[in-house]
């Protein structure tokens, strides 16, 4: 079983990805975090093999989110979704832990191709 942490500060937006990543049987979203603070105390606890996370949450900047995330569960892998298109952002992110980086408007069949990606260890960008 894959466990997939989500972190987004729109309800909505966590209940659709989630929807659309259960859709697979051996992936299970074992936590939601509306707050970068959030998904590292969840990321701490759970242990995810992969976080699905937006760079730009209250509570803690999406950089500091990454790192942190990886200090305390460094298996992790760590997937940026998010709406936020600057090429300064993905290299800070890649330089902070990120193996995955898609944009929100690349489609559901992206994020699947990414999270795969990522399952199997293996970066995945679509920027």
């Amino acid at each position: 079983m894959i466990k997939i942490l989500l972190g987004d500060d729109h309800k909505v937006v966590r209940r659709g990805v989630r929807e659309l990543l259960e859709d697979r049987e051996e992936w299970r979203v074992c936590g939601e975090a509306a707050t970068g603070t959030q998904a590292v105390e969840i990321a701490a606890k759970l242990k995810p093999n992969i976080a699905v996370l937006d760079l730009l949450m209250p509570a803690m900047n999406g950089m500091d989110t990454i790192r942190r995330i990886r200090k305390v569960s460094p298996d992790t892998e760590i997937l940026i979704l998010t709406m936020h298109t600057s090429q300064q952002l993905v290299r800070d992110a890649v330089r902070a832990g990120v193996r995955g980086f898609v944009l929100k408007f690349a489609g559901a069949r992206n994020l699947i191709k990414a999270v795969e990606a990522l399952v199997d260890h293996q970066s995945c960008l679509f920027i």
